[in-house]
């Protein structure tokens, strides 16, 4: 089951449900997170609770995502309480992109690929147990959320702007302080790589800019092995196109783990937050020397989650030196 929202007239959210090739709008005035809240409350599953609520008009989603209409697949009503997070060097592969980019003295171990090697020895443990923490880092709240189609904004300080083809987990946090995963999504984790490139400690930096996710949400288990791909138009062409590899079979982490130490902070389960946390990925477009271009499009796809996640890139205009912002005094 594949689940989207697209914007009504009147701006409010509506829930489409697809299973193969048609699409239907479900029979709700509820968004996705409201109609998932609920469900937690009364205890029902979420596809049991689509299938009693029965459909009305077929839609034609495409259009709807042609005319800029399709949202994210889950947003919450005050945005400031949508956190969007990530682990990185998670899977096969990431380690040698990483370790390439922060490269100063090749005759050491990087740092990168120590801690590559720590989620290979522990990332995966048995009887579940909780396993060695991987690298975490922090993206934004709902405010930095791109919805399918729309920019993925640069600000105007960045160096580079590029894409990171990864699947995310969509959680919401139970009034008992228990996640509850929704389903998994596309996603594209826009960072800065340049800046990270200088110096490995500005990853924190690289990664505050904007993300986007779906369009359509996967209902239930998360395949062992997802194969996609990753590309970049412009204009007519396609100047870059690499697959990726996700999914546990592909990775040094369990998800179980990487869910496990994001949510063992206190923080992150405070019951009616909504979390999307993305679990890394190995395919860069900058590894391969790439420089996106202001009006370039990310395209994203891999077979189990519908519709590909498509954005373009926009830069702001460029201001050097950049400005400082000023504080003003109470």
């Amino acid at each position: 089951m594949l689940l989207s929202q697209y914007s009504r007239a009147g701006g409010t959210p509506q829930i489409v449900v697809r299973e193969g090739t048609e699409a239907y709008e479900v029979k709700t005035d509820l968004c996705l997170y409201a109609l998932a809240l609920d469900c937690i409350e009364t205890g029902q599953p979420l596809r049991e609770r689509i299938a009693a609520l029965g459909v009305r008009d077929a839609v034609d989603i495409e259009a709807l995502y042609a005319a800029g209409r399709l949202l994210p697949p889950v947003t919450h009503p005050d945005p400031a309480h949508l956190h969007i997070t990530g682990t990185g060097l998670t899977h096969l592969g990431s380690a040698a992109t990483r370790a390439e980019m922060h490269k100063a003295a090749q005759e050491h171990e990087t740092d990168s690929m120590r801690m590559f090697r720590l989620g290979l020895e522990g990332g995966k443990p048995a009887n579940g147990a909780a396993g060695v923490q991987p690298e975490w880092f922090y993206k934004g709240n709902g405010f930095a959320l791109a919805s399918p189609g729309a920019p993925l904004e640069a600000p105007e300080f960045a160096e580079d702007g590029g894409e990171e083809p990864e699947i995310a987990g969509i959680y919401l946090i139970a009034p008992d302080g228990t996640p509850v995963r929704l389903g998994w999504a596309l996603a594209n984790e826009f960072s800065d790589h340049v800046m990270e490139r200088r110096n490995y400690l500005y990853l924190a930096h690289s990664k505050l800019r904007p993300a986007a996710i779906g369009p359509e949400l996967l209902i239930g288990e998360l395949p062992q092995s997802v194969e996609g791909w990753s590309r970049i138009r412009r204009g007519n062409e396609t100047i870059f196109e690499q697959p990726f590899l996700s999914g546990e079979a592909n990775m040094n982490h369990s998800l179980a783990n990487l869910e496990h130490h994001h949510f063992k902070y206190k923080l992150f389960r405070q019951p009616g937050d909504v979390h999307v946390h993305m679990f890394g990925t190995a395919t860069l477009s900058f590894a391969a020397g790439i420089t996106p271009r202001d009006g370039d499009v990310f395209e994203i796809e891999a077979e189990p989650f519908g519709l590909p996640l498509r954005n373009p890139l926009s830069f702001a205009p460029l201001a050097r030196p950049e400005p400082r912002i000023e504080i003003r005094a109470l």
